[in-house]
């Protein structure tokens, strides 16, 4: 019993660490995208005002 409960906590402990990488990634890759575009609309803004 006490070896089911283990291998089932340890199972929930490595997917919530997986998961935890994966958002962490996924977030700065999602910010790195916004600062790139955003750098994008402020060089054209000179062009619209010119």
């Amino acid at each position: 019993m006490n070896e089911k409960i283990y291998k089932t906590i340890s199972g929930s402990g490595a997917a919530s660490l997986v998961m935890g990488i994966l958002v962490l990634a996924m977030g700065i890759a999602a910010g790195v995208v916004m600062i790139v575009h955003g750098a994008k609309l402020l060089s054209c803004r000179r062009n619209i005002l010119l």
